[in-house]
Order: C-alpha cells, then sequence, then structure tokens
C-alpha cells in the first residue's frame, strides 16, 4: 500500500527528523538540532495556513550543456486558496545568479529542454486561430529562452492530436517526442475520441464490468477497460510533432500489447527512455489484464518505433522492473528490479544490461539498500542513485564497472531527503533537498563536494517562524532489536508538553527526514506539542530484513515498538507530558490506532483516525490492489483467515474508549472509506466520544488547499478539546 515508483500505497505521507540522539543502552549521546537562528523578537509559530499556502518547489529542467535550469513553484493565494504555477529560469554557469521569472501563460506545467536547447511545456492555450469556444485540450508547447529570460512567442508541438496530453519525453538528439495520455487502445493514433468506452452499454449510466479484465477500480478513479495510459512518438520537423505517431505498444492489439504505460496511478516519465541516438523507446508497462488487481508485475518494453509488437526484456521476472535509464553511449540500460512477485515493498536493486549482448548484471545485489531513482553520470561510468538510510535519504554513486556503491555528503549535517536529482557535465549535480523543518530548495554540488542552495522558495519566510528543535533516538524494540524514533518540539518551550504519537503508513514506509504537506511534524510541534513518531518493525530505510517483519504481524511487533518507543521518548525529554498524549495515524497508520482502542485503550485521552482499516476481513475483498492484503497477510482471506481474524481490530470493539475522531475520503478506494464508517459506528454504539470527518472530494490523501486546511483545524481544535490544561473532557 506504500507509493513507490511502479505502484499506488497506503502512504500516510513522508515525515522526518534531522539530528541523532539515543535512548538505547550504548547508543550515541543525544543532540538536539535547531531549524533555523535564534530570532531577535519572539517568532510566531507556525500554524495551518502557512503549511498550506507556503509555496512548493517543483523538480528542476536542465538544458543539454547543464548551463540553464527551469523550475515551476506552486503558489497558493492566502485568501482564497486558488493554487497557480510559476516558472523561474536560473543560469547556472554563474554562481549567485537569481532565478529569472518566466511568463510561459496560464496552466504551464511540465517543463523540459529540448537538445536545440528551447523550453518545451504542457498548455491547455488555444492553437492559433483556434475558433472561439473551441473545447480546451493539453498539448506540448516550446519556446526559445534566453539567459536573461526573454523568450520568443510559444508555438505548439504537437497540434493535430485529438486527446490530451498527459505527459512527453523528448529524445536526446532532438527527432523525436514520445506523448502519453488516456486512448482506446484499438485506436491507431493519439485520439480517437468517438470511441465509446466498452463499460457504458447504456442506455442508463450502469458501469459493466467483466471478469476477463483488470480493475474495476483504481486509487480514486472507476476503470474504463479498452482505455488505457498510452505512448505514442511523433517524428520532429522542425520542432513539430508529424504524422500520427507510433504507438509503443503496437499498433495490432492482438500481437502487441494491452497494458498501462505509465503505469497507473502514479507512473510518470520516469518509466520511459529513448534509446541515446533516439532509434527505440524503452518503457514501463503493466499488463491490463485479469490478474492486474493481484500482480507487482511491471515489465520493461523496448519498441523499435516501427509500429510493430514491444519486445519484453524482463519477461524472465514476475516481479517489479521499472524506472529504465540509458547511459549516454546508448551501450547500456540500467533500471530497478524486484525479486519476488506479489510484493510491492520488496528491495529495488539496480540492474544493468548491455544492450549489445543482453548481459545482465546486479549492481546493487550486495547491499542492502533499496533504491528509488537512477541517473547516469554525464560520463556515463557511474550512476547516481538516491535510498533511504536510516531517517535520511541521501545520494549514492554506483560504478558500473566495479559495482561499488558510495554515498555522497552533499548537505552539511544531515542529507534528510534528496530527490529530483539529475547529473550535469563536469561532474556536477542538481538537486532538490527537503526536511522536516524546511520545505524543498534546489541545490547545485560541484562533483562530490557540499552543494549550494539555487533557491529560497521558502526558506526566508520559514526563518519567521518559531523554531523547532528535533532528536533521533534509538531503543531496544521487539525482539531486542534496534528502532529509530524521534521527538519534534518548539525550541524555546518548556514543559509539560503534551504528547502526540504520529504512526505512519504504509505499512513499508518511515516518518524520515522530509518535508510533508499533510502529516507535517513541524506545524503539530507549533501547537505546543511534542510529536514522537517510531519507524517501528516494518519500516523502510533499516535493511530488507526489518522491512520485511511486519508480514503476518501487523498488530504485533510495530504496536510493542510504539510502546517501548513512547517510553523511551518520554525518558529522553522530561518536559514532555506522557500523562497528556493523543495517537495519530493514517492508513496503516490509520489501522494501528484501531488496533491501539482495543489492545491499549487506556493509554491515549483521544485518538486520530484518518482512512485506517477497520475490519481487515471486509477490505481483504474490497480494495483494489489485491496483491498488498496477499502479502502482508499470506494470502486471500480464504486462505489465511486466521491472521486476518487475528489481526482484526473489528473483533475488539468491546475494549475500545478512548474519544476518536474519523476521517475519510469518499474518493478512497484503497481503504473504502466504509472502513472509516464502521470504526464511528462502532465508537457510537459503544457511547465514546466521536467525531466523524467526510471529504467527498478527496481520495486517500486530502490534497485540496480548503479541504486541508479544515483537515487541520479539525485536527487540532479535537486534541486541544483532551490535552490542553484547561480543557476537560
Amino acid at each position: 500500500m506504500r507509493h513507490i515508483t511502479a505502484f499506488g500505497a497506503l502512504v500516510a505521507a513522508a515525515i522526518t527528523l534531522p539530528a541523532p540522539l539515543a535512548a538505547a543502552e550504548g547508543a550515541p549521546a543525544a543532540r538536539e538540532t535547531a531549524t533555523d537562528p535564534p530570532a531577535e523578537q519572539p517568532a510566531a509559530p507556525m500554524g495551518a495556513r502557512d503549511l498550506v499556502t507556503l509555496p512548493r518547489l517543483g523538480a528542476p529542467a536542465v538544458n543539454r550543456e547543464g548551463t540553464l535550469a527551469a523550475y515551476s513553484v506552486t503558489l497558493t493565494d492566502p485568501t482564497s486558496l486558488a493554487r497557480s504555477q510559476a516558472h523561474y529560469l536560473i543560469d547556472l554557469a554563474r554562481p549567485g545568479s537569481a532565478p529569472i521569472a518566466l511568463d510561459l501563460g496560464p496552466g504551464a506545467s511540465s517543463l523540459a529542454f529540448g537538445a536545440d536547447g528551447t523550453l518545451h511545456f504542457l498548455s491547455s492555450r488555444s492553437l492559433p486561430g483556434a475558433e472561439s469556444g473551441a473545447p480546451p485540450r493539453s498539448r506540448v508547447w516550446r519556446v526559445a529562452v534566453g539567459r536573461d529570460g526573454t523568450r520568443g512567442a510559444p508555438t505548439p508541438v504537437t497540434p493535430e492530436v485529438e486527446a490530451d496530453v498527459e505527459g512527453f519525453k523528448l529524445s536526446p538528439d532532438g527527432r523525436a517526442i514520445a506523448v502519453w495520455g488516456a486512448v482506446p487502445r484499438a485506436c491507431p493514433r493519439f485520439g480517437c475520441p468517438e470511441t465509446a468506452p466498452a463499460h457504458l452499454p447504456g442506455p442508463g449510466s450502469g458501469r459493466l464490468y467483466d471478469s476477463t479484465t483488470g480493475f474495476v477500480r483504481h486509487w480514486d478513479r472507476w476503470a474504463s477497460p479498452g482505455i488505457h495510459n498510452r505512448i505514442f512518438v511523433y517524428r520532429l520537423a522542425e520542432g513539430v510533432a508529424v504524422g500520427d505517431g507510433v504507438p509503443a505498444d503496437g499498433r495490432d492489439p492482438e500481437s502487441g500489447i494491452t497494458a498501462d504505460s505509465p503505469t497507473m496511478p502514479f507512473g510518470g516519465g520516469e518509466e520511459i527512455a529513448f534509446a541515446a541516438d533516439g532509434s527505440a523507446l524503452y518503457f514501463t508497462a503493466r499488463r491490463a489484464d485479469a490478474d492486474e488487481p493481484t500482480s507487482t508485475n511491471l515489465d520493461i518494453y523496448v519498441s523499435d518505433l516501427s509500429g510493430g509488437a514491444p519486445r519484453n526484456l524482463t519477461a524472465a521476472n514476475r516481479a517489479s522492473d521499472t524506472a529504465p535509464v540509458v547511459s549516454p553511449d546508448g551501450r547500456h540500460l540500467a533500471f530497478l528490479a524486484m525479486a519476488r512477485p506479489g510484493y510491492e515493498a520488496d528491495r529495488q536493486v539496480v540492474q544493468l544490461r548491455d544492450l549489445e549482448t543482453g548481459r545482465q548484471r546486479a549492481l546493487t545485489e550486495a547491499v542492502d539498500l533499496s533504491f528509488a531513482s537512477l541517473a547516469w553520470s554525464a560520463d556515463g561510468k557511474s550512476l547516481i542513485a538516491t535510498a533511504q538510510k536510516v531517517l535520511d535519504t541521501p545520494a549514492f554513486r554506483i560504478d558500473i564497472a566495479s559495482g561499488k556503491v558510495e554515498e555522497l555528503d552533499l548537505i552539511a549535517g544531515a542529507e534528510a531527503h534528496i530527490a529530483n536529482l539529475a547529473a550535469l557535465p563536469g561532474g556536477r549535480l542538481i538537486f532538490t533537498r527537503d526536511s522536516l523543518g524546511h520545505p524543498a530548495e534546489l541545490f547545485l554540488a560541484q562533483g562530490a563536494r557540499q552543494a549550494r542552495p539555487l533557491t529560497d522558495i521558502a526558506t526566508t519566510r520559514m526563518g519567521a517562524m518559531a523554531n523547532i528543535i528535533t532528536r533521533r533516538f534509538r531503543f531496544a524494540g521487539a525482539g531486542g532489536a534496534e528502532v529509530w524514533g524521534q521527538i519534534t518540539r518548539l525550541a524555546d518551550q518548556t514543559g509539560p508538553i503534551p504528547a502526540l504519537l504520529f504512526i505512519h503508513g504504509g505499512p513499508q514506509g518511515s516518518f524520515n527526514d522530509a518535508w510533508s504537506t499533510r502529516w507535517n511534524p513541524r506545524v503539530f510541534a507549533s501547537q505546543g506539542y511534542a510529536v514522537i513518531a517510531i519507524d517501528f518493525h516494518g519500516s523502510t530505510g533499516y535493511g530488507q530484513a526489518f522491512t520485511d517483519a511486519i508480514r503476518e504481524d501487523w498488530g504485533g511487533k510495530p504496536l510493542e515498538d510504539l510502546q517501548k518507543g513512547l517510553d523511551a521518548a518520554l525518558a529522553l525529554d522530561p518536559q514532555i507530558d506522557g500523562s497528556r498524549a493523543c495517537a495519530l495515524g493514517a492508513s496503516y497508520g490509520g489501522y494501528m490506532i484501531n488496533w491501539i482502542a482495543g489492545q491499549w485503550p487506556d493509554r491515549f485521552a483521544c485518538l486520530v483516525n484518518h482512512n485506517g482499516l477497520f475490519d481487515t476481513r471486509a477490505f481483504a475483498y474490497a480494495t483494489e490492489e489485491l496483491w498488498f492484503p496477499h502479502w502482508d497477510f499470506g494470502g486471500t482471506y480464504e486462505a489465511a483467515r486466521e491472521t486476518y481474524e487475528r489481526w482484526n481490530p473489528a473483533n475488539h470493539v468491546s475494549k475500545w474508549q478512548t474519544p476518536m475522531l474519523v476521517v475519510l475520503g469518499e474518493k478512497d478506494f484503497r481503504v473504502p472509506y466504509t472502513q472509516g464508517l464502521g470504526a464511528y459506528t462502532a465508537l457510537k454504539l459503544r457511547g465514546v466520544p466521536a467525531q466523524l470527518l467526510v471529504f467527498p472530494d478527496e481520495n486517500h490523501w486530502v490534497l485540496g488547499a480548503k479541504n486541508s486546511l479544515q483537515w487541520h483545524e479539525t485536527v487540532f481544535a479535537w486534541l486541544a478539546r483532551w490535552l490542553k490544561a484547561d480543557k476537560g473532557r
């Protein structure tokens, strides 16, 4: 259920904290880290509106020479909470250059440089000479930009497409473009809007599905059998796409494949790569067949761009293969692969395939890290990758000849969360870095040396808010295993401080050192609480065995870790008032809240359950990605009934007594909203104080700006009701 490159997931949010400290015997001494320098005047604490309206940095696009970078920033109006995007250009060849605003028109997104240096982007603007009132359509556009931000007139790259372009990728030689979007499988071109959806036979509004097809619904949308994410490759003539395009999945549905590429619901350009000379396209695909809901088998295919059937390069592996990247000289293909079919959180090992000989090597088999992204160095001698390691997500250099893995030290202090990494000529690296205390900023490193910041998207604004401190600690958890946790609170706060126990989702996830726009420890700590987060058995970043340990043990070792971790945190910081504590979690974290309600009923003053599992039996039959419960519980409900019922919160409602706020989204198909209704009904029937917050337009996450503000205000009010010193139950 976690969110990784290949699969959708049950993730509550990624969160984190810098600076080690220890509770376990023999662990290093505690350290406290402040997020900002002390201010002369007392600063106001961060509020929910601050979190919602902070600018959000997107991934950078860099030109071939590595001299210019363009990036987008999502802005939120502080009054209306309407969101828009602003775009900027920065000169990488001149240290200290200030970003220059780019006016690309309303709705521009997905920036990318072409081989000729022009900037490409998606936009739904009208075509030149289009009839008034013509329906908007997302297309690829391009514009010439100068170092000073001057630009020419945008021109359409894909003027003739009949469907919305959801994304695109340009070939390295500048002669082709791959575009993707929702297109009927039977359509030989990018469009066919006249095709009637097969699942809507009429005359009424009913959807009709057949068991021979794949998903009925996925993440937050009902499936449309016969309509898939499809890639079409166009030849470019003077920068404009010509012809009908070549379908990467093959023109003939009988000989080609019926699949989604990029994969749904979260796949994107990281699943697609051109050959160095543009003669072929490598792409990740998930077959859309009856096995789709139970299979994690993603494969990497190659199309020779003739329109014939693509070739499956990873057919021998029934688990996930994804994230293909081609070496600059075109000789090698690197990608990420799991080994165990049906397991979405297996270790991702870097594979290297010689495209001339077909020989393949597992470069990182001996390293107990699960890599999440890949990029080639400019000289083609190494790969630059990221992977979780304890509470950080640092970058690594992988030598393709020896397989040696070297961790890079790019940031002074904790690496925190490095992402969107690209290698530039001259050994330089450009990437985003965020942490628990700060949203993402753009950085540039020369070789493996410490990076310098390129942007100030939110740093100055964050510096004007009340400072927090964070502590990392480790302790002996279930079975004596080393378990890590962290404490976040206001820097100048004195006790007694009420405690919040944050429980992450996944369950194969982590509250690691990364910024979150949802479950954000800084904004909760700024309300006067000490936020305690424990990376229990099942968490990622501690080796694959630790991640695997939660299988068939959902309510066992993780609960013991949470209990011992809370005690360890209270022992470390005597200012925290353990008698005033609430526990909060989403997804698997919400499951654990329901489990705590029956297994640890007298510990907390209140609970918050966001989209959590209540009845494992009902969940096993109602969730969409069936591979998840089949792996985590050891089989189907029929085959593993005892395990499902052993860890079923619904079996223990007779012990529920703790007030609970239940939050759910009606468009959540991962943990269907009836799970939250079940928990709320159980509370009402037992006379336990409860509230139910329902978002009709949200899925497993709360993403809308106004909804996010309402979510925070509701949660904060619930916590204050039960934890503030001047409040009673």
